[in-house]
């Protein structure tokens, strides 16, 4: 396929019905699909189901850059861009999240990586990594534009570190990498930033069901960083959120600070709520949006259910898995913003199996559409991207309108690493990750057809 960056108007209301529901902004539109993506017959060359109206179009694949010899996928996980400064737009970074030390050690002792694409030129290198088994780059994830034009990045291993890349001028290449203790050695996956220089991170752990050396619950937090000055995070503060309720919602506080070396149980020791793998969050309109892709199974699971007469048809229509919760950082009120049973359906099975029914299951990466919708991309197969409204939103602070835009069909592969640049807000930049096509991982733009639209700055 010949590789070229399309830019489109995405879509942004939602709804659970099968109706077409216009967005408030006329530019934002789609009709959802009916269900999942069902991987028979899928084609490599285009692998997301998507609303009529709709293009695909890969950015920048193994073949531009194969990181990962001997037939190892590259694992591309986040993107961001450079999303201020003179060529605003035009660099994507990303991370690919290959861990250290399993397996071939040759291979495997590369460790992750960070890669940048020129959008202007296609040109496609690594910008990052660190080698070697006791101090190279692990599991490499979270990806962050800050707003004084550094990136950061973070591992997902327990203790993982949390850095700083200052780039050079040229954009592509690294002038220092500053490793941030202060900001908290934990599971790192999502990050995000505020309008005050605070960073928001989380613990990739299971707290309530792994815990901490026999204790449950414990880690799994989502976590805030004050730093001492804006724009410095090499010294600051660290709290953990607190929530005074049932299931992790209900009125909350951030409590601390805590212990950044020791972040998971130190929070957990100040009171730190513990969820079950949160993985990315979102800060929209001064509310933060936390992933948590795993849902209650630690109270009934298959072979030790809660009531022994649960076949597993009734067992999966019973239970979710995965939500998003939403936290009111000016009230500190903590919801379910989009939770299966509530707005949106349980998933029951797969496409093609008897019972199937297309539902929300293990949501991982989030973004920010350009109307404020939060969009949402599934860790699981078939792979589905959806869409909430956060103009929309009942009094127990639910969104009223979901949506499914999109679904994976590639039957090995994860979507990830959803995306809109605020300088190609018509563009939706999706990850592929370990494809069933030989060195199929890749970056994807998802574009509305015919629209054309140049999505980075001129140099000048």
């Amino acid at each position: 396929m010949k590789k070229s960056i399309l830019v489109s108007a995405m879509a942004a209301v939602l709804t659970i019905s099968a109706g077409v529901i216009a967005s408030e902004h006329d530019d934002f539109k789609f009709k959802a699909l009916d269900e999942s993506a069902n991987a028979v017959n899928w084609d490599a060359s285009a692998p997301w189901k998507l609303p009529k109206g709709y293009t695909q179009t890969v950015v920048s694949d193994e073949s531009d850059l194969n990181i990962y010899p001997l037939g190892r996928d590259d694992w591309h996980d986040m993107n961001t861009v450079n999303e201020t400064g003179k060529m605003a737009g035009r660099f994507m970074y990303r991370t690919h999240e290959v861990r250290l030390g399993r397996g071939d050690d040759v291979v495997d002792a590369i460790g992750g990586t960070i890669s940048v694409v020129d959008l202007k030129t296609g040109e496609t290198k690594i910008l990052a990594q660190q080698g070697g088994l006791e101090n190279g780059y692990t599991a490499v994830d979270g990806i962050r534009w800050t707003a004084w034009g550094t990136l950061l990045f973070a591992e997902e291993t327990k203790g993982g570190r949390f850095f700083e890349i200052i780039l050079n001028d040229d954009m592509m290449s690294v002038d220092e990498i500053i490793d941030h203790p202060q900001v908290g050695r934990l599971a790192h996956e999502g990050i995000d930033l505020d309008t005050k220089g605070n960073v928001y991170v989380v613990d990739e752990h299971r707290g309530r069901t792994s815990g901490c050396n026999g204790v449950v619950p414990c880690g799994g937090g989502v976590y805030k960083f004050v730093p001492n000055s804006y724009g410095d995070l090499s010294s600051g503060e660290l709290y953990v959120l607190k929530v005074n309720g049932a299931d992790g919602v209900g009125h909350a506080e951030w409590v601390g600070p805590i212990d950044p070396l020791n972040a998971r149980e130190s929070g957990s020791d100040f009171g730190g709520t513990s969820y079950q793998r949160p993985e990315d969050l979102e800060i929209i309109n001064n509310t933060l949006y936390v992933a948590v892709t795993e849902g209650p199974r630690d109270v009934i699971t298959e072979t030790n259910p809660a009531e022994e007469n649960f076949s597993q048809l009734e067992f999966k229509k019973e239970l979710y898995e995965g939500r998003v919760i939403a936290v009111n950082l000016d009230s500190m009120e903590v919801s379910n913003f989009v939770k299966p049973g509530v707005n949106v359906p349980v998933e029951i099975g797969k496409p093609g199996e008897e019972g199937h029914q297309t539902g929300f299951d293990s949501v991982d990466n989030l973004a920010e559409a350009p109307n404020g919708d939060l969009v949402m991309i599934e860790d699981n197969k078939p792979s589905d991207i959806w869409f909430a409204s956060t103009r929309k939103v009942s009094e127990y602070g639910a969104s009223r309108e979901v949506k499914l835009f999109a679904s994976l069909t590639d039957p090995a592969a994860e979507g990830t690493g959803i995306y809109f640049s605020p300088t190609d807000p018509d563009t939706l930049y999706v990850n592929v990750q370990h494809s069933a096509a030989e060195d199929g991982d890749g970056t994807w733009a998802i574009t509305k057809t015919k629209h054309e639209s140049k999505h980075y700055q001129d140099d000048d």
